[in-house]
């Protein structure tokens, strides 16, 4: 009796060795036949999978290879941001003015919108921020003190996060676009507006028809052509440089429907300071001076006046609402927004290196070795970033049994069926994520980079090394 049960423990142990043992040799023979494609014979590339629950490698290829990450950094900046800010961490924009309120109602002084930081501000993605509903309650917070004038300039103050708008890296050809658009202390609509574009045949200049919304203290000079069918939206905005011009260049497929392209604001903060003059204006309520932003000021010499009187203050989402837009749509502004909030929320100055060095400094005293962590940015837009996988899936890991894991879960899209963020730039994919196999949760980051031919050849090939996973 004793031998036989002894032969039924040896079988299921034997059993289940051999299936762990399948299981890995599946998934080597799977990143093998990556490794060895055409697309990838000058490719970096790099797989770690890591037991959810308790941290043990499962599967490791090139997992200390510093590689770049593209958006997948995204994970990282979001979940050091639960960590830091936490996620009901909600931004603070003030709403007040300068001067006082003389007896007719004419405020001889400035309005003054104080940014905080907020990429949310006028979005049109959340209920209650969008541009009029944060117009419509500075009006009205207006409103209530009497004010009927305004003998002064409206201004949008967005010193707190310095003059520095670009993390240093980031590619000319990106930064005049939605997807490059700076960081601001105000934001405003996610510092974006766009261009309707007048197509035709061929190898045919393409002309403007409108802005939206209109932007009258810019000009636009297109030297953008329309190309064959099937060559996709290849149009890029290139940002003014001591001027107030801005160019269009590239290709635009004959057909692609959407006849548009989404650009940067160059300057959010004036942005908005010129949409609430606007809205007051036509309400009937004159404002003597020019719209201003901290960076008109400098040009002509005059100094930021401080709010004397705060009419409202107007809050953000919460964390968690942000982090889920941040990695559903990947929004760079979103992640480099939070970087340089998480320097301020330590007591640093908001720039973009204040908030890597606190990053970094963050996952050392947790054990990952910032040399591991070599980041210029917070989104992965920079090409120079360079991340292991092995440290991708341990932040991943840490995340699991946080009050805010399932907010984070929850904003991480679906991509082959499994919960993971994407990230591609000029030759480089990335995926990190989350996937349960027999009951047994994983978390996995797999990089590669100077591959070659198209990225959706790539992708298919990746995602057949991540089905073993399943």
């Amino acid at each position: 009796m004793r031998t036989r049960l002894l032969l039924i423990i040896n079988f299921i142990l034997l059993t289940g060795f051999a299936g762990a043992q399948s299981f890995n040799q599946k998934l080597q023979t799977a990143f093998n036949h990556l490794q060895q494609d055409s697309q990838c014979r000058y490719a970096s590339i790099s797989l770690t999978v890591l037991d959810a629950k308790t941290g043990e490698t499962v599967f490791a290829a090139n997992p200390n290879m510093g590689l770049a990450t593209a958006s997948t950094l995204k994970v990282i900046t979001s979940v050091t941001a639960f960590n830091i800010l936490g996620k009901d961490f909600q931004y603070q924009t003030q709403f007040g003015y300068s001067g006082s309120i003389a007896a007719d109602g004419t405020l001889n002084g400035d309005l003054i919108i104080k940014g905080a930081g907020d990429p949310t501000l006028g979005s049109w993605r959340y209920t209650g921020h969008k541009e009029n509903d944060i117009l419509n309650q500075m009006v009205a917070a207006l409103q209530k003190t009497g004010i009927k004038k305004i003998n002064g300039r409206v201004i949008g103050d967005d010193s707190i996060f310095g003059t520095q708008s670009i993390p240093d890296g980031w590619i000319w050809m990106d930064v005049g676009n939605y997807y490059g658009a700076g960081t601001s202390g105000l934001c405003w609509r996610e510092n974006q507006f766009d261009i309707k574009l007048k197509t035709g045949p061929a190898n045919t200049p393409i002309g403007i028809i409108k802005e939206v919304p209109a932007m009258p203290y810019l000009n636009f000079k297109s030297e953008l052509m329309n190309d064959e069918a099937g060559s996709g939206d290849n149009a890029y905005a290139y940002l003014p440089v001591g001027s107030n011009m801005m160019y269009l260049r590239g290709t635009y497929a004959a057909d692609q429907t959407k006849k548009s392209i989404s650009v940067a604001i160059p300057d959010p903060a004036y942005d908005a300071a010129l949409r609430l003059a606007d809205t007051l204006n036509r309400l009937g309520i004159s404002v003597s001076g020019g719209p201003e932003s901290v960076l008109t000021l400098n040009a002509k010499g005059q100094s930021l006046p401080a709010i004397g009187n705060n009419l409202t203050t107007i809050l953000s989402p919460q964390l968690s609402k942000i982090v889920y837009w941040l990695n559903q749509k990947s929004i760079n502004l979103y992640a480099e927004q939070l970087l340089k909030t998480i320097a301020w929320k330590s007591g640093k100055q908001a720039s973009t290196d204040n908030g890597v060095e606190v990053e970094q400094n963050f996952w050392k005293a947790k054990g990952i070795d910032p040399n591991s962590l070599n980041i210029a940015d917070g989104s992965g837009l920079s090409p120079g970033d360079r991340v292991t996988t092995l440290t991708m899936a341990t932040v991943l890991r840490s995340a699991k049994g946080t009050d805010w894991f399932p907010d984070f879960y929850e904003s991480l899209p679906t991509y082959n069926n499994m919960k993971m963020k994407s990230g591609s730039i000029l030759n480089v994919l990335t995926y990190a994520g989350y996937q349960t196999r027999n009951g047994r949760e994983l978390c996995f980051s797999i990089m590669v980079n100077n591959f070659n031919g198209s990225s959706r050849g790539v992708k298919e090939k990746m995602f057949r090394v991540l089905d073993e996973l399943k």
